[in-house]
């Protein structure tokens, strides 16, 4: 498969054992910059993921497996074959990077932990991803994000006090998990090119989702482990004082960020607010009042009119976009971040770019997902496997 030479990563090889979100949104980022992934696949229906959603795609897979695997090259291998854990040893050994998310004990199992592969090849960058680390009383427990979220804090920290935990709308500890392994694994690649060796890349998504908590769970540990409350109304941050938050208006919803609210009561023609303009302590003391004041009078005009006197005076603010406006937008399209990926059966699917760019160009590889074992006899006979 033929690499754009100009990337940072072009000649490494990743060999990904990993399923799901995790672990394949890490070797995405990585093949966005010039590795090349080897994905591994049951010999019989592949990547879990590419049923577990619903098959919405014409290729009879997820279309989050095409987006999340695209450009990669399949290798079926049947774990319980010892013909086929051969090639797979061979393989690790003349590889760059193996990536793999298992249950803790699984790999164990297969004989494939760090320890002996290693063994194999001692220049080897190991990574694997867990749901809460390897040791403790949740380790066996299913390392899913939805559970990680439940866990970490972050879903008692989102929406408004009283309301109830709120989850979001989408898996955000794979996704930072996956993103914290390829810090990892790019890290540990930096070491290797000076020191010759190998190492061991470890997170999970817990750890993942507690790193994204670093700004409010470090001052909630440095005020005698006090909770705070959250907003009552239009909630957007525990520790930020009113006016933060997400307003209705009369056509949308505009978010207003930190502002002083002697400014933004001038603005917006409030005299409401007067008994709090020029008292900050207030601000917070009394957000949900505040807040409910905002909110009344932000309802009474459209998002446009409201930005029309907001933003030529330095207030920080935007209009709340769903994905079509979003999309649509000239500040997205300007970024250029879409694509479309294709293969030879005519497969095709609009997807992202990556977020990363790299001597002023956005790396593009426009190859959809791969068929299971799509890739067999050509990697067999390339790496010697037999």
């Amino acid at each position: 498969m033929a690499l754009k030479k100009d990337l940072p990563l072009a000649g490494l090889v990743i060999v990904d054992m990993s399923q799901f979100l995790s672990g394949p949104y890490c070797t995405l980022r990585l093949m966005d910059l010039g590795a090349r992934v080897i994905k591994i696949e049951r010999p019989a229906g592949g990547d879990l993921s590419r049923g577990l959603y619903l098959s919405d795609h014409e290729s009879g897979d997820s279309t989050i497996f095409h987006a999340i695997n695209r450009s990669k090259e399949s290798l079926a291998i049947d774990l319980k074959n010892e013909r086929d854990m051969s090639a797979l040893r061979k393989l690790i050994s003349k590889a760059d990077v193996l990536v793999q998310n298992f249950r803790p004990g699984v790999i164990e199992r297969l004989g494939l932990d760090y320890e002996t592969a290693r063994k194999l090849n001692p220049r080897l960058v190991y990574c694997s991803i867990s749901g809460y680390g390897e040791e403790g009383p949740w380790v066996a427990r299913p390392g899913q994000d939805l559970l990680a979220q439940s866990r970490s804090g972050v879903m008692w920290l989102n929406g408004d006090e009283g309301q109830g935990p709120v989850p979001f709308g989408l898996a955000i500890g794979d996704m930072l998990a996956g993103a914290a392994a390829a810090q990892g694994i790019l890290a540990a690649l930096v070491r290797r090119g000076v020191t010759g060796e190998g190492g061991l890349v470890e997170t999970s998504l817990l750890e993942a989702l507690v790193d994204l908590q670093v700004e409010v769970l470090s001052v909630h540990m440095n005020s005698d482990n006090k909770l705070p409350e959250r907003s009552h109304v239009r909630s957007a941050h525990a520790y930020l004082s009113a006016p933060y938050g997400v307003y209705p208006a009369a056509d949308g919803y505009l978010a207003i960020a930190m502002t002083p609210l002697s400014k933004l009561a001038d603005l917006l023609g409030m005299d409401e607010l007067a008994p709090y303009r020029d008292d900050p302590k207030s601000w917070f003391t009394a957000r949900d009042e505040i807040k409910a004041l905002i909110a009344a009078r932000i309802v009474t005009r459209n998002v446009d009119d409201w930005l029309a006197i907001l933003e030529p005076a330095d207030i920080w603010c935007a209009r709340v976009l769903n994905w079509p406006e979003l999309l649509g937008s000239e500040g997205f399209r300007a970024l250029d971040m879409l694509q479309t990926v294709g293969r030879d059966d005519g497969v095709s699917l609009h997807t992202t770019r990556s977020p990363i760019r790299i001597d002023g160009q956005r790396p593009k590889f426009e190859r959809a997902a791969p068929h299971v074992g799509e890739h067999n006899a050509a990697l067999w006979e390339e790496f010697d496997l037999g």
